[in-house]
């Protein structure tokens, strides 16, 4: 068992992201988990990401707060607990329009081997 404490959690950047801070929580560490990792994003209000898409599917959870997600031209509001699968290719873009900020946790597969 691999415990990181939330004080212990690394920044990252995100490609294609702003107004958002990410700490990955579990992942890319010696004893972490091996097939996927685990990051927490804190959105400001007016911040987001893409469009864009990944080759493999990530889920979100809204912890606080709320995200507009949109494929496809269609738009859908997450709230506190919500959950999404968000497939491998398909394009989105997730944007905070409220004046909280929106806590939300991504769980992603690692990127494939070069």
């Amino acid at each position: 068992m691999l415990v990181k404490r939330f004080s212990e959690a690394s920044v990252y950047e995100a490609p294609n992201h702003w107004g958002v801070t990410g700490l990955r929580l579990q992942g890319f560490e010696d004893g972490g988990p091996t097939n996927q990792w685990v990051g927490f994003s804190q959105f400001l209000p007016g911040g987001g990401a893409g469009p864009d898409a990944t080759p493999f599917e990530k889920v979100y959870v809204v912890i606080e707060g709320e995200m507009t997600i949109t494929i496809d031209g269609k738009e859908t509001l997450l709230t506190a607990m919500d959950s999404c699968t968000i497939g491998a290719h398909e394009v989105r873009k997730i944007e905070n329009r409220s004046n909280h900020i929106c806590k939300m946790v991504v769980v992603m597969p690692y990127p494939p081997a070069q």
